[in-house]
């Protein structure tokens, strides 16, 4: 019996990668900014003002979404176990770099369950539910709202017994937290999966009706946008440490 075969390299769709590289640009401009109140150039408060806090959310919320629509894309393709454990593999390496990078500039705060260390996490269970459907709309919708109805709950007195065991380092990466923990950057398991799961069920829709779906032409203007995201486990990695030595830099030569 023949095999059905598969392509050794995926096509890639210009849209997808162009809002992922969308989402790089975002992010590179808010982690300027936040490196800039860092070294004292621009004081901000990126922890409380809503200038600040919602654009992290809708950026978190973009690159969760790119990546499960990703996921679903890489699966109707063909993609197999061997080859998106090799992906992943990069993903909890950079993860453990991040978390080691970030060790060094802020041993108080550091970071152990941030974007990388979450997205490894979600896309195990992205993966084991890709074919799920139009299920995943209702599953996103569920795992957001789990996070809010139990910190609630919690709040008001109804499970004030768990609080502090879902607040401590060993349970907070699931997100049903009264308080959130201090570390530079936190992205636990809820409310965020319901995103990818989104994203996944974007995916599959779109994979299911056709590639001419996902093969939407880009104005030439937005071509490098489409090359950024196919490179974006790479340019995450790089551009803090780029940004903030060229930053240490000027302080240098200031002062």
């Amino acid at each position: 019996m023949l095999r059905k075969s598969i392509p050794l390299f995926m096509p890639r769709f210009d849209a997808v990668d162009a809002l992922r590289g969308f989402a790089m640009v975002w992010m590179t401009a808010f982690h300027f900014c936040f490196d800039l109140n860092h070294f004292g150039f621009w004081q901000q408060d990126f922890y409380r003002d809503p200038t600040w806090t919602w654009q992290r959310t809708l950026i978190l919320s973009l690159f969760l979404f790119c990546a499960g629509l990703g996921q679903a894309i890489a699966v109707a393709q063909g993609q197999s176990w061997s080859r998106f454990w090799r992906r992943w593999v990069q993903v909890v390496g950079c993860a453990l770099l991040v978390t080691a990078g970030s060790w060094l500039m802020y041993p108080q705060t550091f970071i152990y369950f941030g974007v990388l260390h979450g997205i490894a996490l979600m896309l195990i269970i992205a993966r084991l539910t890709t074919r799920w459907g139009g299920w995943l709309w209702i599953l996103g919708g569920v795992a957001i709202a789990t996070k809010f109805i139990a910190a609630y709950a919690m709040d008001m007195g109804a499970m004030a017994h768990f609080s502090d065991m879902f607040n401590a380092p060993r349970l907070n990466w699931l997100g049903l937290i009264t308080r959130k923990p201090i570390t530079e950057d936190y992205v636990p398991l809820l409310p965020w999966l319901g995103v990818m799961w989104w994203g996944v069920a974007g995916g599959a829709w779109l994979s299911s009706r056709g590639a001419g779906r996902l093969s939407w032409p880009l104005p030439v203007a937005m071509k490098p946008l489409a090359i950024l995201g196919r490179w974006s486990l790479s340019y995450y990695l790089l551009h803090q440490p780029l940004m903030i030595g060229a930053l240490m830099a000027v302080g240098w030569l200031v002062n």
